[in-house]
């Protein structure tokens, strides 16, 4: 289950950008709206498990229903031939997709004894998934190299994903039964869905900080989702969506190492070093080529498992700790819907204006000074972040205890 949820996003969501560019000749800005698609998805996602699936059905059900109607859709973005096309379908896509990322867990947690020490153990099939996916494409179908990109060949992994989307589909309904959450006459709130209970932790200053800095590390964020792939196809980088699953691949290296460093060194030492991995990367990626200085985009690539684990898998340790039981649950709702939600959002459509504003031609771009502003922006946060904090020695351990 686990590897074909995150199989199914990395085999087109990686390549999209590059596709709208090369096959339906969108703009930058255009190419934000469909990446943004990815916000909305978040934003609606807490309503539809919420309101139906913690009442209602049950969860393996829901999950196997909205896959098969994701796999109808991937098939329909296959076929779409403009832009005026493809941006309701994949919206509508994204709608469905993202509350499966909820399913996914909540139907592996019902089967668990101890989910803090067998999660773990399961959620890496999901990011094996990725990397297969990424893997295939330039390794196996070879879609995203240049005479393929130019025949419109990107356009089969919709096809991919809509394969994949139907096997979970069908596979979903013989999941383990996975029951609603909540009791039927049990009355839940449009607070409790959107993790508003939480919201009097922004009180703390802290906290606060690490909230707004949070925010705004997502509209950095936004570019490398948006723009990785269209820069090294367009620089020629050979097997650009292979090369990018080393990322993954660092993802789960650095995980192992998170922990460690936490302990070591705190929760705010650990978040400004994931700060300064977005701008370094981005400069890697303004200043590196495809000829003697690769290995800086290489570089840049690696980079990514220090840029998310240790500013958004920290965070939400650290969110974690200072929520406590009662509003655990609402806490990281809010997180999620703060980042994946309003912070990408305005990320995108940020990353569309700025590839506009340096397109040379109809296919070129001025990536060097691209680059340069998600990097120039991280370091804004970061010094931000590391004035505001004030992290009090030992306070997550003793939030920690507390629980």
């Amino acid at each position: 289950m686990m590897f074909l949820e995150f199989f199914i996003w990395g085999a087109w969501f990686v390549t999209l950008g590059t596709f709208l560019g090369s096959s339906l000749s969108a703009s930058g800005g255009q190419i934000g709206q469909a990446f943004s698609t990815q916000s909305w998805g978040a934003i609606i996602a807490p309503f539809i498990i919420g309101l139906i699936a913690d009442r209602f059905f049950n969860a393996e059900r829901i999950l196997g229903v909205l896959h098969l109607l994701g796999a109808l859709l991937m098939y329909q973005l296959s076929q779409a031939g403009d832009f005026s096309l493809f941006y309701p379908l994949v919206l509508g896509y994204m709608i469905a997709y993202m509350p499966t990322l909820a399913l996914v867990n909540s139907v592996s947690f019902n089967q668990m004894k101890d989910p803090a020490k067998e999660f773990s153990n399961i959620r890496v099939w999901g990011t094996i998934g990725w990397i297969v996916a990424g893997l295939a494409i330039s390794y196996i179908f070879a879609w995203d190299a240049k005479e393929a990109v130019a025949s419109g060949a990107l356009k089969n992994t919709f096809l991919l994903a809509a394969g994949a989307s139907l096997i979970l589909g069908v596979f979903s309904f013989f999941l383990p039964k996975t029951p609603p959450k909540v009791e039927k006459g049990e009355k839940i709130s449009i607070g409790d869905i959107l993790g508003w209970d939480a919201i009097r932790l922004l009180k703390d200053r802290n906290f606060l900080v690490f909230f707004l800095s949070s925010i705004l590390i997502c509209i950095p964020l936004a570019f490398y989702y948006q723009h990785t792939n269209p820069f090294l196809v367009e620089i020629e980088v050979t097997n650009a969506t292979g090369k990018m699953t080393f990322g993954q691949i660092s993802e789960v290296l650095f995980m192992l190492l998170l922990p460690i460093f936490l302990k070591r060194y705190g929760i705010k030492i650990t978040l400004l070093v994931g700060m300064a991995a977005w701008a370094l990367r981005y400069l890697l990626f303004a200043y590196g080529d495809n000829g003697e200085l690769s290995f800086m985009l290489l570089i840049g690539i690696g980079l990514h498992g220090v840029c998310y684990d240790f500013f958004f898998v920290s965070g939400q340790i650290y969110t974690d700790s200072k929520a406590g039981n009662k509003i655990k649950s609402a806490a990281q709702g809010l997180i999620t819907l703060a980042t994946y939600g309003l912070g990408m959002l305005i990320g995108f459509w940020v990353a569309g204006k700025i590839s506009d504003s340096y397109l040379l031609d109809d296919k070129t771009h001025d990536w060097t000074r691209i680059w340069i502003f998600p990097a120039i922006f991280a370091v804004a946060v970061f010094v931000i972040f590391g004035f505001l904090f004030r992290e009090q020695r030992g306070e997550m351990q003793r939030r920690t205890n507390e629980k």
